[in-house]
């Protein structure tokens, strides 16, 4: 979905966020986006972990 974006649709975004949210709030957002980016791929790594054993829990039976 990112890759589609490209560079200056990337830009545009970073534009528009600044005028909307000002300067002072880019670095709180963009954290707090980067905090839960982080959080969701953990869960999906769980998720896929845990399906992973369940296949192999299958194959041993």
């Amino acid at each position: 979905m990112l890759s589609s974006i490209g560079v200056p649709g990337l830009i545009l975004i970073l534009i528009i966020a600044l005028v909307i949210f000002g300067p002072s709030k880019l670095p709180e957002i963009g954290k707090a986006f980067g905090s839960s980016l982080k959080e969701f791929k953990k869960a999906t790594g769980d998720i896929m972990s845990d399906e992973d054993k369940d296949q192999n829990k299958n194959k041993n039976q």
